[in-house]
Parts: C-alpha cells; sequence; structure tokens
C-alpha cells in the first residue's frame, strides 16, 4: 500500500464537492449511501432466509455469533469515522500531507485491530460457544465463526477504506464497493448453502467472499490506480501520538457508540418479553426492522454531515458549519415525515408481509400499532443523529457518546418499563418510551450541538477582533 509518488490533481470533484456550499454537498454525498445502505439491508434480509432454510440449528448457530460480529463492525466503522472525520478536517485546513498521514495511521490500526481481534476469538472458538451455553450448537456455531474471523481484516479493511473515500467526498466508489458486495452475497448464499452442500459455514464463506471482492475494488482504487485524492504512503512511516489521539478521540466514542445502542435494543427485549411474552420480542424485533429502514436517509445524511462539518470546521469556515447543521435537520425532518406518513398509510400492508403464516399472523394488529407509533420517531430521530454526526465532524466524539448514551440508556429504556410495566401500558409503553426517550434525547443532543457551534463562532469572532 505504498503510494507512488506521481503528480495528483490539486483537488479532486469529491473535494471540491466538500469544501464547496454545504447544502449541495449533503444532498450530492447522502444519497449514494442511502442507496448503499438500502441494498446492505435488503442484503442481510435475504440472508437471513437463505440461512432459516437450514432449520432452527443454523439460526442459532448464526445468532450466537452475532455479540462477535457486531462487535467487529462497531470496531471497524469506529475506526473508519475517526479517521475519515480526522481527514476531513485537514482537507478543511488545506493540509493534505496532514491527511495523508492519517490515511496512513488509519491502515495501519486497522491491520492492528483485526489481527488482535482474529487470533484468540479463532482459536477459542468452539470452547467460547460452549461456555456461552450454545450445547448441541456450539460445533456449528464455531465453524460458522471460524470462517467469519478469518476475514476480520477483510471487514475492516473495506470499513475503514470506504469511510476514507468519504471522508474526500468519493462517495460514489463507496457505494459501488458497498453494493458490489451486498449484491454478490445475494447471489452467492445459496449457492455455498445448498448447491455445494456446506450449509451455514456456507452462508460464512458467501458473506466473506462478498466483502473480499468490495475490498479488491477498494484496494485497486487507492493502492493500485492511485486516483484518490488522499495517498496513503507507508514508506518511512512513523506513529504518531496526536493523529492517533485524533482518530480515537471519535473512532472509539463511536464504536461504544454502536455497543450502546445494541444494549439498549437488547434491555427492551428484556421489558418485551415480560410484559408479552415471546410474541412481544417477535413484535419489537421485526417491527425494529423496519424502523432500521426507515432511518436509513438519516443515517447516510449522518455520514455527508460528519465529512462536511469536518472539512468546514478544518477551514475555520464556521457558518458553513453552522448551516450544515441546520439544513441537513431540515432535510432530514421533512424526509422521515413523509416515510412516516407512507409507513402510517401503509402500516397494514407491510405488516401482511412478515405476517403470513398463521403462526404470525396472531402478532399483526400489536406490529401495526408498533409501525404506527414508530412514525412520531422517526423526525424527531433527525435531530439526535444528525447533532451527533456534527460533534463527530470537528472531533468532539465524547459528546456524541454522551447523547447516545443518554438517549438510549438514560431515556427510553426507564422510560419504556415505566410506562409498559408501572403504568400498566403493556406493549404500548415500550413503544412510546421508545419515542418519548428519542424526542427528549434529541431535543438535548440539538441544543447542546446549537450552542457548540455558537461558543465555536464567538471564540472565533474574539480572536480575529484581538
Amino acid at each position: 500500500m505504498i503510494r507512488n509518488n506521481r503528480e495528483r490533481p490539486l483537488q479532486t470533484e469529491g473535494v471540491k464537492t466538500l469544501l464547496g456550499n454545504p447544502r449541495k454537498a449533503i444532498i450530492k454525498l447522502s444519497i449514494p449511501m442511502i442507496v448503499a445502505m438500502s441494498v446492505q439491508t435488503i442484503y442481510s434480509f435475504v440472508d437471513a432466509i437463505w440461512v432459516s432454510g437450514l432449520g432452527p440449528d443454523a439460526l442459532s448457530a448464526v445468532g450466537f455469533f452475532f455479540p462477535f460480529f457486531f462487535m467487529i463492525i462497531a470496531l471497524s466503522t469506529g475506526l473508519g469515522v475517526g479517521g475519515g472525520a480526522a481527514i476531513s478536517r485537514r482537507l478543511g485546513a488545506q493540509d493534505k500531507p496532514g491527511a495523508d498521514n492519517v490515511a496512513a495511521h488509519s491502515m495501519v490500526m486497522l491491520l492492528i485491530a483485526s489481527i488482535s481481534v482474529t487470533l484468540p476469538f479463532f482459536f477459542l472458538a468452539g470452547e467460547i460457544f460452549a461456555r456461552m451455553g450454545a450445547g448441541r450448537v456450539a460445533p456449528l456455531a464455531a465453524t460458522y465463526a471460524r470462517v467469519m474471523f478469518l476475514g476480520t481484516i477483510i471487514i475492516f479493511f473495506a470499513h475503514v477504506t470506504s469511510a476514507l473515500l468519504r471522508a474526500e467526498g468519493d462517495v460514489r466508489r463507496a457505494m459501488y464497493a458497498m453494493i458490489g458486495g451486498a449484491g454478490l452475497n445475494i447471489i452467492l448464499d445459496p449457492i455455498f448453502i445448498y448447491t455445494l452442500h456446506l450449509g451455514v459455514a456456507g452462508a460464512a464463506w458467501a458473506s466473506i467472499i462478498s466483502m473480499s471482492v468490495s475490498s479488491s475494488m477498494l484496494f485497486y482504487w487507492v493502492c493500485i490506480k492511485h486516483d484518490t485524492y488522499v495517498a496513503i504512503r507507508l514508506r518511512g512511516f512513523r506513529f504518531s501520538r496526536n493523529i492517533i489521539g485524533d482518530i480515537l478521540r471519535v473512532g472509539l466514542p463511536a464504536s461504544i457508540m454502536q455497543i450502546t445502542m445494541a444494549f439498549s435494543v437488547f434491555l427492551l427485549n428484556l421489558i418485551a418479553v415480560r410484559v408479552a411474552g415471546t410474541d412481544g420480542v417477535a413484535v419489537f424485533t421485526t417491527g425494529w426492522r423496519v424502523a432500521m429502514f426507515a432511518s436509513l436517509p438519516l443515517l447516510g445524511m449522518a455520514t455527508a454531515v460528519v465529512s462536511v462539518s469536518g472539512a468546514a470546521f478544518g477551514a475555520r469556515e464556521f457558518n458553513k458549519l453552522d448551516t450544515a447543521h441546520l439544513y441537513a435537520l431540515k432535510a432530514g425532518i421533512i424526509i422521515e415525515l413523509l416515510v412516516a406518513s407512507i409507513t402510517f398509510i401503509f402500516a397494514g400492508t407491510i405488516t401482511s408481509l412478515f405476517t403470513m403464516t398463521k403462526e404470525a399472523a396472531r402478532i399483526s394488529d400489536d406490529l401495526i400499532v408498533f409501525l404506527r407509533t414508530m412514525c412520531v420517531y422517526y423526525p424527531a430521530a433527525a435531530l439526535g443523529i444528525l447533532s451527533s454526526a456534527v460533534f463527530q465532524g470537528i472531533g468532539k466524539g465524547i459528546y456524541s457518546l454522551i447523547v447516545t448514551m443518554v438517549r438510549t440508556i438514560v431515556l427510553v429504556a426507564p422510560l419504556a418499563y415505566l410506562l409498559s410495566i408501572h403504568m400498566n401500558m403493556k406493549l404500548p409503553g415500550i413503544w412510546w418510551g421508545i419515542v418519548a426517550g428519542n424526542t427528549i434525547g434529541g431535543v438535548i443532543a440539538f441544543t447542546w450541538a446549537r450552542y457548540t457551534i455558537r461558543r465555536i463562532k464567538n471564540i472565533n469572532k474574539n480572536n480575529e477582533a484581538t
């Protein structure tokens, strides 16, 4: 991954977009990521369907591996967000050598992190699952896990390199890599699982091969074709404590944020099973998939906000930072109001997709109530998600972590418990707890973000005056 010394364009189209009009940049950088995330979400649905055909043991084996897979995704995504935000700030400051150095650090750090995760878990997989209570499923879970752990470095490389491309405004190629991998996985799943009779291990091999193709595309663009703006140069590489700190200040909180959100979902599952048994869990897990799909526009916009706000902060163009935050919020709320309206109207139709069997039909009414209640959540979620993205962009990752923990752990779970059990609202109490917690948390995040931006602008104004 050593770069040659050929001349590069002063600015690529992506960098020009990133440093230009923040409104246009957010729209232009958001759309490809929304498309890519949508395709990946569809793949996750299809993958679950193919694995379910192998029976409950296969589903259980994949389920036992899920916490470890989530850990890998959280760490790799966090490292990518941290490195990407640091690059955007340096691009805004016209510090290309600094951006190149951050990219090199990100590559070395992903290598160290992926090896640290792979080695212990690969060799101890069987014992770990046995201790987790997997029982007869432990060997099957270990087989699936070992294949996936072999691909840890591929997962890290794909997530981090995609983030580096987004950091310089090159979201189109990041989208191509994500869509290519997800599309190939959809094709390979039935071939490896059923045609080649590899069973649950086939699902793992299909995932790793697909991610390898995505990573190969990224490797070609970044390390062979050399047509990205930011260069990765490892010759003479030396660790810089300042750069490591800059990456981890955003990356580590971003990783913990994802784990915190997963823990919040776990708590809500516990509340649902206490209130309505396994049917309550079925309603929540099914409905939450729909809610996550409905939130994809916000997640796609958040990736753009991190890059645009980082570049504006690095360039000390704080009015652009202000504009980017407010414009993203306005666009996000309008889009989610549209999504909420469609979901509310077609809640029954959406529910029918998940309740085709007689056994599943008994949760239909509860699922419709969930989908319609969540319509209040969607526009409110924009306040929290997009304000957190601004914090990440300006290097205040700990602020983003704090508001996420307040929203998910301090507010959502306790309010859901209070409304559903103590106020005897049953399942609707959980749904309204999610809405209320996210709304209050979103307002807190928005208020803190506005205060932070105003404070940055005032400090800059005072410095210019003196």
